[in-house]
């Protein structure tokens, strides 16, 4: 029996280790381990990589889109619309603010916000509409721009699992006020721990939300708002900038694996996957929909194959927004009892590959 496993670093890093361990010994020679030269470098070129003109280095992805919604200045009172299907850190950020989360259900087949729901979501209390590009996809960007023209709304993209999504051939991230990242070590582009960015082409917002992950500060020992602490430091910020420049091959090996999946997968309980009109996607994740779920998951660990069931309880249901009250939405509540995702990694072989398609169709 092969044993393939959800996910492993082993080749990346396998590939990476000599110039990994000759960067780390640089920045530990160096002797500068917070806002020195190697987290000024990745920012300039990861807003190059993406087409944007700035970028902040912050402590994690939940920190970036928390510190965008505090430049913004969204507080007590106010309204944030949240796809119903996220990872919780989207909600989360919202609520540090104080500000209501307020749930919409994404579209049933990209799995991703669009049109649909926002004009009953909204209030004259909502400032400010989050779109999460989910699993490595671009969420439906035209229709959510629209609507929040019209309505004033910031946009802010929570691009945590989509490094190098585009939409009509423009990159995630860079269509609203803000993009928001995560650097956690099992994304598409990961640190060695935790870290975060946000990018921007909003030259104000870009400076308050530095300034608010300092202190407050944007000189010594001189605050400007309650901040608080929160920057991507030296150590990561050197290893994230050598990954940077491989990860356009990382990308096209998951779309390579992907493809295989979608072409060879032919089982009638097993709903794939859909990539929207005019996107990329990125392939964090390969989620797939059943029915029967957790029989599908024992099968598949039966003949050593690793799977996640991600987000299987909706933001909705967690115990922690229980008081809030917010929206069960059928989209959300079918796709946390039904998702499974498959292995997917940079590194895979053809063969593990044809293992997993050949035990998914044999259940």
């Amino acid at each position: 029996m092969m044993k393939v496993p959800f996910s492993t670093f082993a080749p990346m890093h396998g590939e990476i280790r000599e110039e990994m361990l000759a960067k780390f010994a640089q920045v530990y020679d160096c002797g500068w381990f917070i806002q020195g030269s190697e987290c000024e470098a990745f920012e300039k070129e990861f807003a190059a990589w993406n087409d944007a003109q700035y970028c902040v280095g912050v402590a994690t992805g939940l920190d970036a889109i928390y510190l965008a919604l505090k430049a913004m200045g969204i507080g007590a009172g106010d309204e944030v619309i949240v796809p119903s299907n996220t990872f919780i850190a989207t909600a989360l950020a919202v609520s540090y603010t104080g500000a209501k989360v307020v749930l919409v259900d994404p579209d049933e087949e990209t799995y991703n916000l669009c049109g649909k729901g926002l004009e009953e979501a909204y209030t004259p209390r909502c400032k400010a509409i989050i779109p999460v590009h989910l699993y490595g996809q671009a969420a439906e960007m035209d229709e959510i721009l629209a609507f929040a023209r019209e309505k004033g709304l910031y946009v802010l993209e929570d691009c945590a699992q989509s490094h190098g999504a585009t939409y009509k051939g423009k990159k995630v991230g860079t269509f609203g006020d803000v993009g928001c990242f995560s650097f956690y070590p099992g994304k598409n582009l990961g640190a060695l721990g935790d870290g975060g960015a946000i990018i921007s082409n909003n030259e104000e917002l870009a400076n308050k939300i530095r300034c608010l992950g300092n202190y407050g500060s944007t000189k010594k020992y001189h605050h400007t708002y309650l901040g608080t602490n929160s920057r991507l430091d030296e150590v990561q910020a050197a290893l994230l900038r050598i990954k940077l420049t491989h990860l356009d091959d990382y990308n096209k090996a998951r779309n390579t694996v992907a493809d295989k999946y979608i072409a060879g997968i032919r089982n009638p309980k097993i709903r794939l996957p859909k990539t929207g009109c005019d996107r990329t996607h990125v392939w964090h994740l390969f989620a797939v929909l059943c029915d029967d779920r957790e029989a599908l998951k024992a099968h598949l660990e039966e003949r050593g194959i690793g799977t996640v069931c991600h987000y299987p309880i909706a933001i909705a249901d967690q115990e922690c927004y229980q008081k809030e009250q917010l929206a069960h939405l059928p989209v959300a509540e079918y796709i946390a009892a039904s998702e499974l995702s498959l292995p997917m990694y940079y590194g895979m072989t053809d063969e593990e590959v044809q293992y997993v398609i050949d035990a998914v169709n044999a259940f």
